[in-house]
């Protein structure tokens, strides 16, 4: 019997790969991206504790007059976003977690315009 194989549980498989060797601490907290058909998000995470220290989104009240749905160009506003939130709580260092993602497109436009926005990854 062959294996059915489809994008999710790739994703999914990759993902899994990543999260075992990509650790978010109170100092370097992990950025991690998840991306929907409607919307596109972001977190900053400490795994030691649990906890999401900053978080951004599409859904976000202050960003929904600069976003249209989930494409680049709000990609990009989430990236500054997540970046300014993190620069006000002392955050300057991040480990990238593109959640499975491919580098390219809407994952690529949040974490370069993070990076524009003074995180270092």
């Amino acid at each position: 019997m062959s294996q059915v194989r489809d994008r999710k549980s790739d994703r999914l498989k990759r993902k899994l790969r990543i999260k075992y060797k990509i650790r978010g601490t109170q100092e370097r907290p992990r950025l991690c991206v998840y991306k929907s058909l409607k919307h596109i998000y972001a977190q900053l995470i400490d795994d030691e504790t649990g906890k999401t220290l900053v978080s951004a989104s599409t859904l976000d009240l202050d960003l929904r007059d600069q976003v249209n749905g989930s494409n680049v160009s709000s990609a990009k506003v989430v990236g500054q976003a997540i970046a300014k939130k993190a620069l006000e709580k002392g955050i300057k260092t991040v480990v990238f977690d593109r959640n499975g993602y491919i580098y390219h497109g809407k994952v690529k436009a949040l974490a370069d315009s993070a990076r524009e926005a003074g995180l270092k990854f």
